[in-house]
């Protein structure tokens, strides 16, 4: 646990050596030909995936090995944040992977790629690494401990981050609102035949049992993800065990925020006649609206959790 919370004066470290790593796996995937788990979207591209990988975090150990050396300067930072979101992308699978945990309540869920999930996994814990790296790095840069940043943590929970978690549960307000308003019967935003927000191909019979009554499972959890942003910015969020509030707070805001924006750009191109409507059946602001918000949770859930983090954690020890 000492070593753990020493993370400051290897992180830096870690973080060339977790790129050296994964830049020879992709190089290496790319000259034997298999995938390794680098393949985009687990699919088989030819070796052009592969080398991009291997090129682009080449590149993140050369940052790493300048950030080692070089103390002081101002872009190692942003860079590095850089390097996090890449990370994010790769392992991006690897944060919604429990959702198979669910399998309870959908059938027909493709098989799980076993090697990729660990690729995923791997690339989910450089992200963690190198935003390590890129905290520990800026906070010498500015002369501030690098263990806490200077932080007060008699500081409440000010109205900002207050305001974070209420806007993140208002973000899914649509969303929960529009998949209720389907199980209830209604066609809003469908223009399909039959029922919209289920298929019954991939629905199990404990989903179509619950939405037959007006439960749609994914509104269901949009409403424990709100449960969650509350928990985070309230008193009461503090009788809860913290790790496990922590863990949800990033993984959720990692995942979801990047996955938000997606989908809202995929809909605004589709509204713009830009591209073709891959959900032909839904109105283009569905996507935007409902299933964009997603990217505006993510974003007030990260700001939650750095809240709720620094006002949880113990007095800082080294400053």
């Amino acid at each position: 646990m000492t070593r753990l919370h020493s993370w400051p004066s290897y992180a830096g470290r870690a973080a060339l050596v977790w790129s050296v790593v994964y830049a020879s796996g992709a190089a290496l995937a790319a000259l034997l030909g298999p995938t390794l788990g680098y393949a985009l979207a687990h699919q088989g591209r030819g070796a052009a995936v592969e080398w991009s990988l291997a090129v682009g975090y080449a590149a993140a150990a050369l940052l790493a090995r300048v950030m080692l050396r070089v103390p002081g300067l101002r872009w190692p930072p942003l860079a590095a944040w850089t390097v996090v979101l890449l990370c994010l992308c790769s392992g991006f699978g690897f944060l919604f992977s429990p959702a198979h945990l669910l399998s309870f309540l959908s059938r027909n869920q493709d098989d799980v790629d076993v090697i990729g999930l660990v690729n995923e996994g791997v690339a989910v814990l450089g992200a963690v690494l190198w935003g390590c790296a890129a905290l520990a790095y800026r906070r010498r840069a500015c002369g501030t401990c690098p263990y806490c940043g200077g932080s007060d943590r008699r500081r409440a929970v000010d109205r900002p981050c207050r305001a974070a978690g209420y806007t993140a549960v208002a973000a899914l307000v649509p969303y929960t609102a529009l998949k209720t308003a389907w199980a209830l019967g209604l066609t809003v935003g469908y223009t399909g035949a039959g029922r919209p927000g289920m298929d019954p191909r991939y629905t199990s019979d404990l989903g179509i049992r619950l939405y037959e009554y007006g439960v749609d499972v994914t509104a269901v959890l949009a409403l424990v993800g709100m449960a969650l942003a509350m928990a985070l910015v309230r008193p009461w969020g503090g009788r809860l065990p913290r790790l496990p509030l922590l863990a949800l707070g990033w993984t959720g805001a990692g995942a979801l925020a990047p996955f938000g924006i997606f989908l809202a750009v995929w809909g605004v191109l589709m509204w713009a006649g830009a591209i073709s409507n891959g959900l032909p059946d839904h109105a283009p602001w569905v996507v935007v609206i409902a299933y964009g918000g997603f990217s505006l949770y993510g974003l007030g859930l990260a700001r939650a959790t750095w809240a709720y983090q620094v006002r949880t954690r113990r007095a800082c020890t080294h400053c």
